[in-house]
């Protein structure tokens, strides 16, 4: 199949690989390396974003077994796997990350004053798109539980809805609320306890 994959639907290939033909996943590879790679970037550093992409293909390929095609479809279901893969990358990291105070510069510090002084996490998790708010809001993300990390940037930063993030998640809708409001108060938290630590 691998001199027509351009032409073959994901069905097609996917029931290739499936009877054996296993050298026919690179065309699904080929075909959404861009999309896993954008997904990916945008929730691990970038040092470890092509081994993560590798690791969600792999993955996809070892549970094809149990892909379902019907309804959502390959791409649908490759970004659940994709993004799971990059919850356990969290998962994995946080058992032995420690992140001190001491990596946030004085500027980081003083524009995190003023904005607990303003506005709730909300309006932080709302200012991320500048440079210096991502810089310190990754830093207070660093300190919640990968759950709460990914459930945060599906929902605030990507603004997925309560469903579209249950579905990448492999959650429930109301699971995805509850810990959305509950990180968000915790990330407000972590960052009053930096401030009030500094007066």
């Amino acid at each position: 199949m691998n001199n027509r994959d351009h032409r073959a639907n994901d069905e097609e290939i996917i029931q290739s690989v499936l009877k054996g033909n296993v050298d026919d996943f690179e065309g699904l590879v080929r075909r959404y390396q861009a999309h896993v790679l954008n997904m990916v970037k945008r929730h691990v550093p970038q040092r470890d974003v092509e081994e993560t992409a590798q690791e969600a293909f792999i993955r996809a390929y070892r549970s094809l077994p149990n892909y379902r095609g019907k309804g959502r479809g390959f791409k649908a279901w490759l970004s659940a796997v994709t993004i799971r893969t990059c919850y356990d990358y969290w998962r994995k990291s946080y058992r032995s990350k420690e992140v001190p105070v001491s990596t946030l510069t004085d500027d980081h510090k003083r524009w995190m004053e003023k904005v607990i002084a303003e506005e709730s996490a909300q309006g932080m998790l709302e200012k991320a798109a500048f440079d210096e708010a991502r810089m310190v809001l990754d830093w207070g993300l660093n300190h919640l539980s990968a759950e709460d990390r990914m459930v945060l940037e599906l929902v605030h930063f990507e603004e997925l809805s309560g469903r579209e993030a249950a579905n990448l998640l492999g959650w429930t809708t109301a699971n995805v609320k509850v810990r959305a409001f509950r990180a968000r108060r915790k990330l407000e938290k972590i960052f009053q306890e930096i401030i009030e630590e500094q007066l």
